[in-house]
């Protein structure tokens, strides 16, 4: 049995992050992956699903390059496969360089599926082949998947799940999707942009329900305009698959209804990958089903750890890093500040983008803060205008006391660029007259937080 530092079950943004800061500190360390390094993000998430987004762009700009002063004679069509396979090679591109950083920081890449023995023991896994490793701490890293509703079961044809999603053989001509967070918005507006005709289902009275209602609002919108069917406060009750096309009834306000498509896309969130770890048998606490952890990760067994989607908190791949950071940093002896969950930047890439961190204006005023809100309209941007898309604004919430930044939310084009200069100002305490003495270039999108900063104090130039 090969002894380790430090046992990692998961390459995903949690795992290979946690991998490479814990080489640098010195530890010797393996790494447990049964696919492919990088997980779900770098290889059937994050990356790949940006690298279609981008081909969707490409095609809405040449669609509307007379705007731009642009004449393309002939038709344009998208090529569905070429697109598909220009995002597999982004991502197996991504993969080959995590296998570039594991051999640089002497990372050992352990092929096979990992369950925990004892707190110091990890059986893997391999074409049925078994071999135990021991570490002196071992962190579960091991992700999540797309979640099966009852009556959603995915059978990979009509019924499908990210992974299919961004992989089909062949573009639909027509698609409903069910849920409307980052993952459901930002596939029906890929095939939307493409020229499938998408219907978007969502149980809530708003698209992306975790964001700033102002924000659902300029969503809805926008996709409205771009042709997207938005029907929210409805739930997908059924789908029959026997015939040529999928009938999904919907149950909406005003009753039962029934839609035609060639594909059902299930986007209601993700389940965490728990099973087979051997959590039971060691006793490692689950509550609500996820891992239980202290502030530095550690699960109530000592030298077991966890971080990502399988421990509360937001399943998203920045959060995992920073996760697997603080982690293998408090396991070195270093002293790290805990994460701080309500500085999390969220990102959703639709067109337009959407981005946001801290208290919405309704969380804010519900935690008993007085507040200071300030819009600003891309409409009144210089930059917006010259670029040819004004749809959404920049929205920020401050306390009125003493001016602190509670919370940003932005829609439009490139705001997922824009928000970490929130992030760091939040980190930094910065306040709202802070922000507006802060000169910004002109001309910018981020003259926009500027802007709705002075918005916020009465001291507005542009609106």
């Amino acid at each position: 049995m090969k002894n380790y530092d430090m046992l990692i079950i998961g390459s995903g943004p949690g795992g290979y992050v946690a991998a490479i800061r814990a080489s640098q500190l010195g530890m010797q360390v393996g790494v447990v992956e049964k696919a492919e390094l990088g997980g779900v993000c770098l290889n059937w998430g994050c990356i790949p699903a940006k690298a279609l987004l981008k081909s969707a762009q490409v095609f809405d700009y040449i669609k509307h390059a007379e705007t731009y002063g642009i004449k393309i004679d002939g038709k344009v069509v998208p090529d569905f496969p070429k697109i598909i396979e220009r995002s597999r090679t982004v991502a197996d591109g991504m993969s080959r360089g995590i296998q570039f950083l594991f051999r640089k920081n002497k990372i050992d890449t352990i092929v096979g599926t990992g369950k925990l023995l004892d707190q110091k023991t990890v059986e893997v896994m391999n074409d049925g082949k078994s071999e135990k490793y021991t570490a002196d701490h071992i962190i579960l890293a091991t992700g999540s998947r797309s979640k099966e509703l009852p009556n959603l079961k995915q059978d990979g044809q009509k019924i499908i799940g990210y992974r299919k999603a961004m992989t089909l053989e062949k573009q639909p001509e027509s698609m409903v999707v069910v849920g409307s967070g980052a993952i459901g918005s930002e596939f029906a507006s890929f095939y939307n942009s493409l020229g499938t005709h998408v219907t978007l289902v969502e149980f809530l009275p708003h698209l992306v329900p975790l964001e700033d209602e102002e924000v659902s609002k300029q969503l809805e919108r926008s996709f409205k305009k771009a042709g997207i069917k938005v029907m929210v406060s409805s739930s997908v009750e059924s789908v029959d698959t026997s015939g040529e096309k999928c009938k999904v009834r919907i149950k909406t306000k005003k009753g039962m209804t029934e839609e035609e498509a060639d594909v059902v896309f299930s986007a209601v969130g993700v389940a965490p990958n728990l099973e087979n770890l051997g959590l039971e048998e060691l006793g490692v606490q689950v509550e609500n089903g996820k891992i239980k952890v202290d502030p530095w990760y550690q699960t109530n067994i000592p030298g077991v750890y966890a971080i990502g989607d399988i421990v509360p908190g937001p399943a998203l791949a920045h959060v995992a890093s920073a996760e697997g950071i603080t982690c293998v940093e408090k396991i070195a002896g270093k002293n790290p500040q805990p994460v701080d969950y309500n500085n999390i930047p969220a990102c959703t890439y639709t067109a337009p983008e959407i981005a946001s961190v801290g208290y919405t204006e309704k969380a804010a005023a519900e935690a008993g803060y007085e507040i200071r809100v300030g819009k600003f309209p891309f409409t009144a941007s210089g930059k917006a205008s010259a670029a040819g898309n004004k749809d959404g604004f920049v929205k920020l919430v401050f306390d009125a006391k003493y001016g602190e930044l509670l919370g940003a939310h932005m829609v439009g084009d490139n705001v997922t660029e824009m928000i970490a200069e929130i992030v760091v100002a939040r980190k930094l305490e910065t306040t709202g007259h802070e922000i507006i003495k802060s000169i910004h270039p002109h001309p910018t999108m981020s003259e926009a937080v500027m802007e709705a900063a002075a918005a916020a104090f009465g001291e507005v130039i542009h609106l």
